[in-house]
């Protein structure tokens, strides 16, 4: 397990605060691990030293049973039992349906999503509060008003875009000028080795012209860059089985060989390789990763601080080049 000695931070935004460049990802916390396992990952996540943490207020309603909410209230029950609020950076989000016509960015219902995701989470504030996908049916500078009204009140400190296109990012950012509303500061972009395309031609641009902090989800491909899935038949049955298929074609399996020869090379695990190729690119802040073992974590708590080599670099951009 990794110690503080060794981790550098990075700023969140245009904030004072600082993270350390690994972002754990709570979608799995009532999902695919109940509440102790949960708890484990948590505070073994903390005493190593990181402190970013992300979920959402729909996390995890498409469990059968679940209604969403659960991993928020995961979180809140942990900071409840460790103290461990204010050694956290947390972010959560909203938008997404939550059934009985509960979505979208409206301001009445932004409020209303804050106060619920407050109480679920057991905290007065949120450190960044982020649009889950947009809402064309919402004006921008009514979604801006909403967040500027949390951020006043103290409950949010910043607010972040998730699943956003490039010209609405730049609308957003032009009427949070013109109207002196909060601007978006973070993106949260689906990006990883193999999904690069999307969001290296059309929205890193962006991301760099704007000055945004950018925190991938899936970034381990829905755990196919881990190595742990060699061919189909490997992720017939899991949980995440329908989004890993797509990745085996023959670019993947290439990026997969490549992988596996930089992990014989260095030792390192092949999440923690993914990991690191991302902390090298453009406008990259923290990637997203969760886990569901403390095993799982140790390959994601290693990445931060492993360097790849130019070498390595360039085996694995030519592997996934698109």
């Amino acid at each position: 397990m990794q110690t503080t000695s060794f981790l550098q931070t990075r700023k969140l935004g245009s904030s004072n605060l600082q993270v350390v460049p690994l972002m754990l990802g709570g979608n799995v916390f009532g999902w695919t691990i109940d509440a102790g396992t949960s708890f484990t990952i948590l505070d073994a996540f903390t005493d190593a030293g990181f402190n970013f943490i992300d979920t959402a207020d729909v996390y995890s309603r498409w469990k059968p049973g679940n209604k969403g909410g659960e991993s928020e209230t995961i979180i809140g029950q942990w900071f409840a039992r460790s103290g461990k609020r204010d050694n956290v950076i947390l972010a959560t989000k909203v938008g997404m349906d939550m059934g009985d016509g509960k979505k979208g960015l409206a301001r009445n219902y932004i409020l209303k999503a804050a106060e619920d995701s407050l109480r679920r989470l057991q905290t007065d504030y949120i450190d960044l509060y982020q649009s889950h996908t947009d809402d064309l049916s919402t004006p921008i500078d009514e979604t801006l008003e909403a967040y500027q009204q949390l951020i006043q009140q103290g409950k949010v400190r910043l607010i972040g875009a998730s699943n956003y296109k490039a010209p609405r990012l730049r609308e957003a950012a032009e009427v949070a000028k013109r109207e002196n509303l909060p601007a978006y500061q973070t993106l949260q972009p689906e990006y990883n080795l193999y999904d690069r395309q999307d969001f290296e031609a059309n929205l890193q641009p962006v991301a760099h012209e704007l000055g945004l902090d950018v925190i991938p989800y899936f970034s381990l491909a829905s755990g196919f860059l881990t190595g742990k899935y060699k061919s189909r038949a490997d992720a017939k049955g899991a949980n995440r089985e329908s989004r890993v298929e797509k990745y085996f074609d023959e670019r993947g399996l290439r990026i997969l060989k490549a992988l596996d020869e930089v992990s014989r090379e260095t030792g390192a695990a092949q999440a923690t390789i993914s990991l690191a190729w991302l902390l090298t690119q453009p406008t990259i802040l923290a990637p997203i990763a969760s886990a569901t073992s403390t095993k799982q974590l140790d390959a994601l708590l290693a990445a931060p601080s492993f360097k790849l080599t130019p070498e390595a670099l360039e085996k694995l951009n030519r592997a996934s080049a698109w």
